[in-house]
């Protein structure tokens, strides 16, 4: 399925605002970005008071690889034109095609509080905070990756058993905006009715919640892609929901004796299988609950989502 025509979903990425962004943003007239391969490395420990992230290290061994304008995620208000490409790929989020903006500030969690489980919408908290949904198939380890991103071990439920999560989990992050753990889908082991009932009220709080500032998709690197969570993600673009695409397990190597891939090529395939789906690429990190590989991004690029959010 190709999408046509995405008005809201990168022209106007945050739900309820208004702007727009130069096309040329999404236009590659120049030549490609070189970036050092450590793009897709275990990235060092970030600094997340400061707008830029630490560049990444040399290594003799990484040979360079190319992504082109036209495959970065450019927040709003964010100009690239003219700008030097190596000082570009310091802007880039380690492991993410994601560049930092001015608004990539106070990402640090210093309090992180369970609030409510809500199976209606309407009956989230109406208190107006913004907040981010975390999402995906019932076994991708969605749960150890909020509580990876809140330092807490037991913040939301994780289970061997998949399918725990069976409300819209609200958790208060300092006191000013929320994390939102929802229902996964798939592998989910719960009566056939209850199932539908999950879809019907995760759809609903996708389309009709005013104060959701975007949808983390979570996708299982370590396996290639499945149509399950393809079609998921051309669900949301479909229907215009900001989506980021969070690629889990990324520490995970499969034998290639077995026919396994590195999570890389995984994460390469499902993008080019999604490409037609979407006029822009969406915004990608790859992440590791186990290394936790991708924590400090996953907050600096919800940090600069949300500001920019609030002043608008």
């Amino acid at each position: 399925m190709v999408l046509a025509q995405l008005p809201r979903f990168h022209l106007s990425i945050f739900a309820k605002s208004h702007f727009s962004l130069a096309s040329s943003h999404f236009i590659n007239p120049n030549p490609p970005v070189k970036l050092a391969r450590t793009l897709f490395s275990l990235p060092p420990r970030s600094n997340l008071a400061t707008v830029e992230p630490t560049p990444a290290s040399s290594d003799l061994e990484d040979a360079p690889v190319e992504i082109s304008l036209d495959r970065l995620f450019i927040p709003p208000e964010t100009d690239i034109s003219g700008e030097d490409p190596s000082r570009l790929a310091a802007r880039i989020l380690k492991g993410s095609n994601i560049v930092l903006s001015r608004y990539a500030r106070d990402a640090q969690v210093v309090q992180a509080d369970y609030v409510k489980s809500s199976v209606r919408t309407e009956d989230c908290p109406a208190d107006g905070l913004p907040e981010f949904a975390l999402v995906g198939r019932s076994n991708v380890g969605k749960s150890s990756l909020l509580n990876s991103l809140v330092k807490r071990k037991r913040l939301a439920l994780t289970s061997k058993k998949p399918g725990k999560t069976q409300c819209i989990n609200h958790f208060r992050i300092n006191d000013n905006w929320y994390l939102v753990d929802l229902p996964g889908y798939g592998y989910a082991t719960a009566p056939h009715e209850l199932k539908k009932d999950w879809n019907k009220f995760t759809k609903d709080y996708f389309l009709n919640r005013s104060t959701l500032v975007s949808v983390f998709l979570l996708v299982d690197a370590s396996i290639p892609p499945k149509q399950i969570d393809l079609d998921y993600a051309s669900w949301l673009g479909q229907n215009q929901v900001p989506m980021t695409m969070v690629f889990t397990k990324c520490d995970k190597r499969k034998k290639k004796k077995n026919g396994g891939k590195r999570p890389e090529e995984n994460i390469k395939e499902f993008q080019d299988l999604i490409q037609g789906f979407f006029e822009t690429t969406p915004p990608w990190i790859m992440t590791s609950s186990v290394t936790n590989q991708g924590r400090d991004e996953i907050l600096l690029h919800m940090a600069q989502l949300r500001n920019y959010w609030l002043k608008h």
